[in-house]
């Protein structure tokens, strides 16, 4: 589909930040580090709120470095929409790509959504979010578990959010909107347009550390989701119960699915030590000149649901 570009699509790159130091320099890098083959992006325009650390002071580092780099500051914080509303009065380009200051955008990230708009028929694209946390303990678990599920969702139905591009076919946000990412949503399907899971453009972000944050940040979604359902009549994916059941179910079944296959592997491996004793022993066989497992004699490569073997030294070369 892609090499039927004739020309680049540009993009407007919009950055929102509340005192973000901890990540302004390694999103800014990110961006201008992006890998772009059909897409220029000719703008990054960052709008910092009510920041109060050094968030301001770095990006200006980097405007003394790079030309397409701007700074809008509100001297307080009037919530997400205030700041989309900055950027979209600012942006001139036809596709505006909008990113959260918390996150950082993989290399191709852009470029894997920008891309799609070589359809006219795509109105929104969006990032495949993976978390940065270990999942360790249960917190950070609970974060990876529900980005896994949200992925699988957006397969079935985009419900798109942290990096997000869209067309540029309305100039502003009801301020009262608390979900911006959804709202657009909203605004281009309504315009017939269609919206676009990219599972290729990956947006890394940190996802909470503790329970009172993940209970805090899921209850402010939840509630502003409600709240665009009732006033606007727009019904993010998230909250079709239905679907939502069935992932459950599968995340269930693999968990189950999991136990039941290590409790058949420790009964095996039991098993064979058990007569690897017996071996040793009672009857002293060590096994030097070993009884061959004929079964791993052959290593047969892997091939993917395309044909193409995927180990091979030359990859993409059909068997």
């Amino acid at each position: 589909m892609w090499t039927k570009l004739r020309e680049k699509l540009n993009c407007s790159v919009g950055i929102t930040a509340h005192n973000e130091e901890a990540n302004m320099a390694q999103i800014l890098q990110a961006v201008l580090d992006q890998r772009l083959h059909f897409v220029d992006i000719t703008e990054i325009i960052v709008v910092a709120s009510g920041c109060t650390d050094r968030t301001i002071e770095i990006v200006q580092e980097f405007m003394a470095q790079e030309a397409r780099i701007q700074l809008h500051i509100q001297e307080k914080r009037e919530g997400k929409t205030s700041a989309v509303n900055i950027f979209l009065a600012h942006a001139k380009e036809a596709i505006c790509v909008l990113e959260s200051g918390d996150t950082v955008p993989h290399e191709d990230a852009i470029e894997n959504m920008v891309r799609m708009f070589a359809d006219p028929a795509v109105g929104m694209t969006g990032a495949h979010k993976v978390p940065v946390n270990m999942p360790e303990h249960i917190v950070g678990y609970l974060s990876h578990l529900r980005l896994k599920m949200e992925h699988q969702l957006c397969l079935d139905i985009p419900r798109l959010g942290e990096l997000i591009a869209f067309r540029k076919v309305f100039d502003r946000i009801p301020p009262d909107v608390a979900m911006d990412e959804a709202f657009v949503e909203a605004l281009i399907m309504r315009r017939g347009l269609q919206i676009r899971y990219a599972p290729d453009a990956v947006v890394f972000n940190m996802g909470p550390e503790t329970v009172s944050d993940f209970i805090k940040q899921r209850r402010r979604n939840h509630a502003g989701h409600l709240y665009l359902q009732e006033k606007y009549g727009y019904k993010v994916s998230s909250l079709e119960g239905g679907r939502i059941f069935k992932i459950a179910l599968d995340e269930i079944w693999g968990a189950l699915r999991l136990i039941w296959i290590l409790g058949v592997l420790a009964s095996i491996e039991g098993y064979s030590r058990l007569l690897g004793w017996w071996d040793y022993k009672i009857h002293k066989r060590t096994h030097v000149v070993w009884d061959i497992a004929w079964t791993t004699k052959e290593v047969k490569r892997p091939v993917d649901p395309k044909g193409i073997n995927i180990t091979s030294p030359h990859a993409g070369s059909r068997k």
